[in-house]
């Protein structure tokens, strides 16, 4: 326990603000969150690069950097960006962060003593310093999981013998033991928390969340569709985020091409990433596909409310690794999404709650339940309005944040003056049973 007040909270995370999309967008929504009541937040990341993979303008990849970004103290890190992020390459990335990012986190566990330190995998390889870190300064310690990246490396075939596979494993079991509480986003994943021998007791439910207000039905598309020159009667089928090869885009071209005598039907494919540049290639000689850059935060609401039907591509082999991040502002835009996913998967079970969902990497699946939802008006409205009810009642920002944070504390009236606003101060930090949360969410929703 720690007399100081306020609380201190030190995040590592590789990925923050201003980057719009994925695990940045996320963690600096949370610091945001965690500093307008009162917490004292520094962050330890690196400058922003992603989904395009080149450091954005203003930054450098080569030198230490300080800012302050939504009330917290921001330290950059250099970090290694790859021009074709592919297989060896990619861990490279990651462990570059991992090494620059380490003198940093040493240096603040001894001169600023945080309450908590907060690290996001991922990368995991910056966990080791995180824990010690903690272990330094006697805070707790959290590790949040929003890809199982070793399970991604196995899958994608980049570490291939069985003998190092199997040490991986075991050392990585080893360092989720070690965090005071573990949390990640969906059920599936929290299950394979368990099976790699995490105590139930420090696990905790913390899924990806949406801001309600900020992504609602109803904004006008008029000035964008005239921006863009898309005719009224056009029906928009939209894809919109990371451009990467999980997603597996290849599926939406050709369903675009099995879809390409219908001339009232547009794809519109809006974003960036290491797979855009291959599926530009693919789509160009169709005369229904039209790919834009990822657009301003300011517009992203009038960009969904733009979809009559939303796409959520996946490739099957990443489904239980992670939810896709725009899968909640999707479905609190009130426009139905179709989804490429197995079912009884986490994409299946919450897309199905507003949508459709055909099997992975199946186009012609894919593109008779577009023309099916795109030629039925009363039906995308229904789903459409389903989809918004389960996106306020399960991801709405406020009661997310509430259940990760003030629901993990012992004393009452810590989570009381998280309601109300004020500061932590103090306060031990015990976690909560994931088992006890998803019966919670259970209840709510039966």
């Amino acid at each position: 326990m720690k007399s100081a007040d306020p609380t201190r909270l030190l995040i590592v995370s590789l990925n923050y603000a201003p980057e719009q999309t994925g695990i940045g967008k996320y963690v600096s929504e949370m610091t945001e969150w965690l500093t307008a009541r009162g917490i004292q937040v520094h962050v330890v990341t690196a400058p922003p690069y992603y989904p395009a993979w080149s450091i954005r303008a203003g930054y450098s990849g080569k030198r230490y950097s300080t800012e302050s970004l939504e009330g917290a103290c921001v330290y950059r890190c250099p970090l290694w960006v790859p021009q074709n992020p592919s297989g060896f390459k990619r861990i490279l990335h990651l462990l570059s962060f991992a090494f620059s990012s380490l003198p940093v986190i040493f240096w603040q566990a001894v001169a600023w003593r945080p309450h908590m330190v907060f690290v996001v995998e991922p990368p995991l390889g910056a966990a080791p310093a995180a824990w010690l870190a903690a272990r330094l300064c006697r805070a707790s310690s959290w590790l949040h999981v929003q890809d199982f990246e070793v399970d991604a490396a196995f899958e994608l075939g980049l570490i291939r013998s069985p003998t190092l596979q199997r040490g991986i494993l075991a050392l990585e079991r080893w360092l989720l033991r070690r965090f005071d509480h573990v949390s990640s986003i969906s059920d599936s994943m929290l299950s394979k928390l368990q099976a790699k021998g995490i105590d139930e007791q420090r696990i905790v439910f913390f899924p990806n969340w949406v801001d309600t207000e900020l992504i609602r039905p109803g904004a006008s598309t008029y000035r964008l569709r005239e921006e863009l020159g898309i005719p009224e009667h056009v029906r928009i089928a939209l894809y919109s985020g990371n451009m990467g090869e999980k997603q597996g885009l290849e599926v939406v071209i050709e369903s675009a091409r099995l879809l390409a005598s219908d001339p009232e039907i547009l794809f519109l494919l809006c974003g960036d990433g290491v797979a855009r540049r291959r599926v530009e290639g693919l789509a160009s000689r169709l005369p229904n596909v039209r790919i834009l850059p990822l657009q301003p935060l300011a517009r992203l609401n009038e960009l969904l409310n733009l979809a009559d039907v939303h796409l959520l591509p996946q490739r099957a082999s990443a489904e239980a690794l992670v939810l896709p991040s725009k899968l909640t502002a999707i479905m609190a835009s009130g426009r139905p999404v179709i989804a490429t996913a197995s079912l009884g998967s986490d994409v299946a079970r919450a897309a199905g709650c507003g949508g459709i969902v055909v099997q992975p990497g199946d186009a012609d699946a894919l593109a008779h339940a577009i023309g099916r939802l795109l030629g039925d008006e009363a039906l995308r409205g229904q789903l459409g309005e389903a989809a918004r009810a389960h996106a306020v009642q399960h991801w709405e920002r406020e009661a997310v944040m509430q259940k990760a944070f003030a629901r993990i504390h012992t004393l009452a009236d810590v989570a009381g003056s998280l309601e109300s606003g004020s500061s932590l101060s103090g306060a031990t930090l015990q976690p909560t049973s994931a088992a006890a949360l998803i019966h919670a969410q259970q209840q709510v929703a039966s």
